[in-house]
């Protein structure tokens, strides 16, 4: 049936495709296993970037943004598929997943084909962006999808596990969000490849563009653009569209990138261990020491 499934997907096939998605995040799919019966990566991405990450902190308009940003590529004809992140709860354990709200493109019928859009909750990922999305992204490449976007959650310093994910790293700032410094303290900016000042119609939104260009100048390495943009009036989409789709890597967050990757692959290989509920009752109780469950998980002893 996952074979079915799988062969649906690739032909279009939207529910198939969901399907898959959520057998991948339930973990009853592995992602080696669905590469394997597809048969690979269906375009190798060569010339250009395949993920790309946006963020930034919340109430930017990221989401209203992006919904500009796939409305122009989808008029070019490429297909986009995206994973919106949406924090889980630690209280109740849900999430909104209320992205495709924001989202008017999917609701185009002449564009519809071109872009997908999936909700996905953090769940048990201590960054903003879950390992899951990881495979979801390596899914929906060999699918056929042409470039996927993640919209991370937009909670600050936990933004850079984005990084581990994606090949371009796009900020999104907003007006009175403080000086330069402030922004580069929050430990985004020296990722990024391209930096848009979304709602550029609101007072103050050039002078912290300029702020931003400036202390890019003080920093190491190509200085990403810096571009205005307003999802409200419609302006600077066009251009920031054409700008990211094909977007070189700034080669700031070379470093930071494989850091998160290994912290990522590492936090994996925790949440994923089928003897973790077991470690962490007796660390509790205190019968084993954290070391001593560490090595339990890394497979460095036995029980």
């Amino acid at each position: 049936m996952t074979s079915e499934f799988l062969e649906q997907a690739k032909l279009g096939d939207r529910r198939s495709l969901a399907r898959i998605l959520s057998a991948l995040e339930n973990g009853t799919l592995h992602i080696n296993d669905a590469i394997e019966i597809i048969g690979g990566p269906s375009n190798s991405g060569k010339g250009h970037w395949q993920t790309l990450a946006i963020t930034g902190a919340p109430g930017v308009g990221k989401s209203c943004l992006l919904d500009g940003l796939l409305r122009q590529w989808a008029k070019k004809g490429v297909r986009v598929a995206v994973l919106a992140v949406d924090p889980t709860s630690p209280r109740t354990g849900g999430a909104l997943l209320g992205d495709r709200v924001r989202m008017t493109v999917v609701d185009d019928v002449e564009l519809n084909d071109l872009i997908y859009l999936r909700s996905v909750a953090t769940r048990k990922a201590s960054g903003s962006v879950p390992f899951i999305v990881e495979d979801m992204t390596k899914l929906l490449l060999a699918l056929g999808w042409q470039r996927v976007i993640i919209e991370t959650v937009g909670a600050g310093q936990s933004e850079v596990r984005c990084a581990a994910i994606a090949d371009r790293i796009v900020v999104v700032e907003g007006p009175a969000r403080g000086d330069g410094i402030q922004a580069e303290k929050a430990g985004l900016l020296e990722l990024a490849d391209a930096v848009l000042v979304n709602k550029s119609d609101l007072p103050g939104a050039e002078l912290h563009a300029d702020e931003i260009r400036e202390s890019f100048e003080l920093g190491v390495g190509n200085a990403p653009p810096v571009l205005l943009t307003s999802a409200v009036e419609n302006t600077g989409i066009l251009e920031a569209a054409e700008l990211l789709l094909a977007l070189s890597s700034s080669g700031r967050s070379q470093r930071a990138r494989w850091r998160e990757r290994l912290l990522s692959h590492h936090e994996r290989k925790i949440l994923e261990s089928p003897q973790l509920e077991e470690l962490l009752e007796k660390l509790a109780k205190g019968s084993i020491l954290l070391d001593e469950a560490l090595q339990v998980i890394s497979g460095g002893c036995d029980e």
